[in-house]
């Protein structure tokens, strides 16, 4: 892993504003960016073009390089997901505006978890997948981030099902610590998969007994052998970006310059 692969989410800091969170990951030494994209769309409203988010991110060295919002829905009415794919649609528009890059999704699941209903998701995704060709995004299932695909391998089947060059999966290794996903299960055949990779460390539980979101701490301060788990994405081929991901209290409380600045130290020591 190089500095120039490091990026930040910005779910990980609190800010009082885009130019504020922006001005901080800057000072920190980020050069890329992932956005809650809420606050964005927010910013938008309030008059802002997304054509001027581009330029304040290239006044600090930064870009964007993809974001987050809500899941895709496979098991809901068929109005509910209507709806739900146009907000993803214009979700992977906006983001595309922004530059370009990964927008990460969760799913919902069925009363009844089962191998037929991965078939449902990829149908739905490959869906998706189908109304965004053309745009320079691609997108990221998060396993974990549902009730169904809970785990690397599903998350993996359910991929090879779409088989679509803009679907793949996000892999994260504090879901990696809480769900059945194993080491040996970071090889040839699931890495070719990853197109995003969050990253974080994990407090000293179990991690059956561990919340995936609340229970992360800075890379170097858990106990997951993050460099072990580098080390093997990139031996099966993975090159893409390193985003920190902390839904972490005590961070949330610091200004956001300190706490960027922390995600940012944390992160040098696992690189080349």
């Amino acid at each position: 892993m190089h500095t120039s692969q490091l990026a930040i989410n910005s779910v990980s800091t609190r800010h009082s504003s885009i130019e504020d969170a922006l001005e901080a990951y800057e000072g920190a030494g980020f050069r890329n960016v992932e956005f809650f994209l809420p606050p964005v769309k927010e910013w938008v409203a309030q008059g802002h073009s997304t054509g001027e988010l581009p330029r304040l991110l290239a006044d600090r060295n930064l870009r964007a390089i993809g974001g987050f919002e809500t899941h895709v829905e496979c098991f809901a009415s068929p109005e509910s997901q209507r709806v739900n794919q146009e907000i993803h649609v214009a979700n992977a528009s906006l983001i595309e505006d922004l530059g370009g890059g990964t927008l990460v999704v969760g799913t919902d699941g069925p009363p009844a978890p089962s191998l037929e209903a991965l078939d449902t998701v990829a149908r739905t995704m490959y869906e998706l997948a189908r109304r965004i060709e053309g745009m320079d995004v691609d997108i990221a299932l998060e396993f974990n981030w549902s009730p169904l695909v809970r785990s690397l391998q599903s998350a993996v089947i359910v991929v090879e099902k779409v088989s679509h060059p803009q679907a793949g999966v996000l892999f994260d290794p504090a879901h990696y610590h809480t769900t059945p996903t194993k080491f040996e299960h970071l090889d040839a055949t699931t890495v070719r998969w990853i197109k995003h990779i969050h990253l974080d460390d994990m407090r000293d539980k179990p991690g059956e007994l561990s919340n995936c979101n609340s229970d992360r701490v800075l890379p170097g301060e858990g106990i997951l052998d993050l460099r072990a788990l580098i080390s093997a994405l990139e031996q099966y081929g993975y090159n893409g970006f390193y985003s920190i991901e902390m839904f972490n209290e005590d961070l949330w409380q610091l200004p956001a310059a300190e706490a960027a600045r922390r995600c940012y130290e944390s992160l040098l020591p696992l690189c080349q």
